[in-house]
């Protein structure tokens, strides 16, 4: 899994987001401020009312004190509500640049750093870790914040009245420290554990409805059930550990703070006789620590977000510790020629998927990849896009490791486009820009015409500007505007890896056509099932078994009578040369 972050890392970060908004900050706290040191005049007011009353005064003394504290009550609403506004915006500010600054991570991490990470850690973080963290910063942050001010200046004006009456509120603080000390050792790796059970949730899930197919194949529906109901379980365990957390926490500290307004009531009789208080003051200083249960329980209540939030911000500032390549100056290439040397590569140790691969891609060659399923052809094209990064070997551009270059030198040199695509919300416009902001509106339609989508994007509504997803794209639309940001972003080599795969294969063999007019001059890496692909190419590979066993034109290959030659027998059903196309 992906890194989590340590909790002084947490707390730096976070200090550091809040910091960023000096004034908003600074606008909080004193509304803030302002709004709890108005809410202590109450209690102040009806303690000197029971003093007057006591010694004797007139009814418009009492319509006095009504007034005030009617008016107190006001500017406390108002103070409030700006105050929470204030901390909204606040909050907000900070989540935008928390979401910014995570993508912006996301996208710098090494591709091989996610696919062994596996999707479902990095989705839950981007999702269920981000919505949480959400709730907090807006939510549980200022509400715990606030309380806490709250308790100390309600604690700071019982002192004003009399520090004798401080006294019994100590009563309450063994029970507090106590339980609280016993909870927090043990939340915060309760509720880094329950993440790290659903990211392994949501992993299995996505793998298996991603993997449907294969599942229904080969019969694993049992097998894939199981295993669903084992992470459900771990699910379930450590949600009830959290749980049997808070049903032991939350009673003892509610017990806690509701004894200091009674050990002063009783306590302040004592106090009354002996002449060390008055009525009023014991009268104020009970209601003060009456109040002081509703910040508390606010504090109490937002303290369990807090922790879950907590724990998601530990995930999503983790990201920030995976190794990312310098941005460094690009070295210098000697050429666009790329090279894979004694390349191993495996998914699991002891188990590797390719042995020893040597291959040597000329600047401007179209090679094809071909072979049976699972013989390592897609490895071999990710390992070459610099995706993977290899166990032992190297693969190289120019004379310069993949693995060493940033990913926007990298991308600017080698780029993969698979079958899997994805259409971002927006309009056409905006998913085709992703690949160069800049590009004006004529590049973007001759980008489209290289795909053979420009005449259905002109017939959408609003052409450019359709915004996409009611009704969807076909998987053939999906694919062709994938294939136009390739075009678009304009690397010298590209990685084919069943990019046509979803297309009709006619339109397929007529949609590549056009793209190696569109694409002469580049280095092409097609990895392909149709071998019209490999006809086409200067140079096929065939991958068997994770080896490279045959490599040269189309016409050597099927003259060797090889592997090759069965596979265009089988795929073709004859020797002979296919005639051209009209």
């Amino acid at each position: 899994m992906l890194p989590i972050a340590s909790g002084a890392e947490v707390r730096a970060y976070l200090r550091r987001l809040i910091r960023a908004h000096p004034r908003m900050l600074a606008l909080v706290v004193v509304l803030h401020v302002s709004a709890a040191v108005a809410g202590l005049v109450t209690p102040r007011l009806l303690g000197d009312l029971v003093e007057k009353t006591s010694a004797g005064t007139t009814t418009a003394t009492v319509d006095r004190v009504a007034l005030t504290i009617t008016g107190v009550i006001v500017v406390v609403s108002v103070l409030v509500r700006y105050a929470r506004l204030a901390s909204a915006r606040l909050g907000e500010q900070v989540l935008a640049t928390l979401r910014e600054e995570f993508v912006d991570r996301v996208l710098a991490v090494p591709p091989s750093t996610v696919e062994r990470a596996g999707t479902g850690d990095l989705l839950t973080r981007a999702s269920r870790d981000v919505e949480g963290t959400s709730s907090t910063v807006r939510f549980a942050l200022p509400e715990v914040i606030v309380g806490v001010l709250q308790v100390l200046l309600t604690l700071g004006a019982v002192a004003l009245l009399s520090p004798l009456l401080l006294l019994p509120a100590l009563i309450a603080v063994p029970v507090l420290w106590s339980s609280s000390v016993w909870y927090f050792r043990r939340a915060p790796a309760g509720y880094l554990a329950s993440s790290a059970a659903f990211a392994q949730l949501t992993d299995g899930l996505a793998e298996t409805v991603e993997g449907a197919r294969t599942v229904d194949v080969l019969r694993l529906r049992r097998r894939r059930v199981r295993r669903t109901q084992a992470h459900l379980r771990g699910v379930y365990g450590t949600n009830m550990y959290t749980l049997k957390l808070r049903t032991v926490f939350f009673p003892l500290t509610e017990f806690g703070y509701v004894l200091p307004g009674v050990v002063t009531l009783v306590a302040g009789g004592w106090y009354v006789m002996e002449g060390w208080a008055t009525v009023g003051q014991v009268t104020a200083a009970v209601l003060y620590f009456v109040a002081l249960i509703d910040p508390l329980d606010r504090v109490l209540s937002w303290f369990d977000q807090l922790q879950v939030g907590l724990a998601s911000l530990a995930r999503i500032v983790g990201v920030q510790s995976v190794p990312v390549p310098a941005a460094d100056a690009p070295p210098a290439f000697t050429d666009e020629r790329i090279v894979a040397r004694g390349v191993r590569f495996s998914y699991v140790d002891g188990r590797d998927v390719l042995h020893g691969v040597d291959l040597e891609i000329r600047p401007g060659e179209r090679l094809a990849v071909v072979g049976p399923s699972g013989a390592g052809k897609s490895t071999l094209g990710r390992l070459l896009a610099g995706i993977y990064t290899p166990g032992d070997g190297a693969v190289t551009v120019g004379g310069v490791p993949l693995a060493d270059l940033p990913l926007a030198s990298l991308r600017q040199h080698v780029a993969l486009v698979t079958q899997e695509h994805h259409v971002f919300l927006g309009t056409v416009r905006d998913n085709l820009v992703l690949a160069r902001p800049s590009a004006s509106v004529a590049e973007l339609r001759r980008a489209l015409a290289t795909v053979d989508a420009l005449d259905w994007v002109d017939a959408l509504p609003d052409g450019l500007d359709t915004v996409l997803g009611e009704p969807p794209l076909s998987p053939a639309q999906a694919q062709q505007l994938a294939l136009a940001r390739l075009v678009l972003a304009d690397p010298h080599t590209l990685v084919l890896d069943e990019a046509t795969s979803l297309i009709d294969p006619r339109a397929a063999r007529h949609l590549e056509r056009s793209l190696a007019g569109a694409l002469e001059g580049r280095t092409v890496i097609a990895i392909a099932h149709r071998l019209f692909s490999a006809h086409d190419a200067d140079r096929v590979a065939v991958v068997e078994d994770g080896r490279i066993t045959e490599l040269g034109s189309h016409d050597e290959l099927v003259a060797a009578g090889g592997a090759y030659a069965a596979l265009w027998r089988s795929w073709h059903g004859t020797d002979r040369q296919p005639t051209a196309s009209p």
